[in-house]
């Protein structure tokens, strides 16, 4: 796991939020969704998800801007054949849609032992894992997917980009452990996380972007321009180099698409880049899947099988005694408890633009007032 880079003033979680609140509201987004967006980008932040939380307003500013992104949208029920539904998002933010589709999926788990819901005509959504978490939270085991409008995958064997960083979250609750919750990019690592080193001018490691001619570049400015800005280069596959796994990852990236983009009729990027207008929303999709471990056999067994596992994996003799084995979601676990109590790094660099898009929405800065 690569470590945070993220640096700057700490600011309070709920200022945070406010600020958020304050954006989304002069944009004209109904308040109800706005409430479901901010708190999912702040607890993204406060798990330490510095590429899918706050930082994502520039970018929801330009969906915005160019009519894109339709903040005023109401998601509506597509189709629901009992364990299974499809719910379309209208063109707005994928938060509201995807909180209500993972609460819908659990609803039906609950009913039926499964739940299956499908959203398209999104866009970006955050982490994936916070999704997953409200099944956990109740419960249920999660599984979530999406589509991705960026192109920055190079595959295995290739010199161009042509999938996104395509999404999986998978989360599981157990009883005296806290849920198990995997939340990654099928890439080696997520695009917006090449967007936070550069943002904080720090270089990337080696493997993580490459350039047109199938170098690596650490510098983060170049791989920023790479990722975001030209057509060559890109992002590696989860495994970097074919001599290491790529492959599982290039196909881990389309088993994704299927799921959150072919199944429930949503776009794949370089086929709509071919005629999308101006202003024309992405068709974002997304997948989510809820489990109740009752179907299966009785709630509290599974916890339990579930939390001797986890205690197996906690007692694995660690590499350097100073670095113990954690499972997936415990990172994030502890990172949320130190930003509660110290507050989420804001880099000069973020605060400026936000600045900048408060100005521009006629939305009071919240963020250090006096500073």
């Amino acid at each position: 796991m690569a470590r945070n880079v993220t640096t700057g003033r700490r600011v309070p979680a709920e200022t945070l939020r406010a600020q958020i609140l304050a954006i989304l509201g002069a944009w004209g987004m109904p308040a109800e969704h706005a409430a479901t967006t901010a708190d999912i980008m702040v607890e993204t932040d406060l798990m330490g998800i510095d590429s899918h939380g706050v930082s994502m307003l520039m970018a929801y500013e330009e969906g915005v801007r160019e009519g894109r992104i339709r903040l005023a949208a109401q998601p509506k029920p597509l189709r629901d054949t009992g364990p299974t539904a499809l719910l379309d998002g209208a063109d707005g933010l994928g938060h509201p849609v995807s909180a209500m589709a993972m609460t819908m999926a659990v609803d039906k788990a609950k009913q039926f032992g499964v739940g299956a819901v499908g959203v398209v005509n999104s866009h970006h959504f955050g982490a994936a894992g916070a999704y997953a978490r409200i099944a956990s939270a109740r419960g249920a085991i999660g599984l979530v997917t999406s589509s991705t409008r960026g192109v920055s995958l190079v595959p295995t064997r290739g010199a161009m980009p042509v999938l996104g960083t395509n999404p999986i979250a998978f989360a599981a609750p157990a009883g005296r452990n806290p849920p198990f919750v995997l939340d990654m990019a099928t890439t080696t690592v997520a695009a917006n996380k090449v967007k936070v080193h550069h943002l904080n001018d720090a270089p990337l490691p080696d493997g993580w972007v490459i350039d047109g001619a199938g170098q690596g570049v650490t510098d983060p400015h170049e791989a920023n321009a790479l990722v975001f800005q030209r057509p060559e280069g890109g992002i590696t596959p989860l495994g970097g180099a074919e001599s290491t796994g790529s492959a599982k990852g290039y196909g881990l990236a389309m088993m994704v698409h299927i799921l959150a983009g072919t199944l429930v009729g949503a776009s794949f990027s370089p086929i709509r880049n071919r005629t999308q207008a101006p202003g024309q929303p992405h068709n974002i999709g997304h997948f989510f899947l809820a489990l109740d471990p009752d179907a299966f056999r009785t709630a509290d067994a599974f916890a339990a099988n579930l939390d001797d596992a986890l205690d197996v994996l906690h007692a694995t003799p660690p590499a350097d005694p100073a670095e113990p084995v954690l499972v997936a979601g415990e990172p994030e676990d502890r990172m949320r408890a130190e930003r509660l109590a110290q507050g989420v790094p804001v880099p000069d660099s973020l605060d400026a633009l936000i600045r900048g898009i408060c100005e521009r929405a006629g939305a009071p800065y919240l963020l250090r007032p006096n500073g």
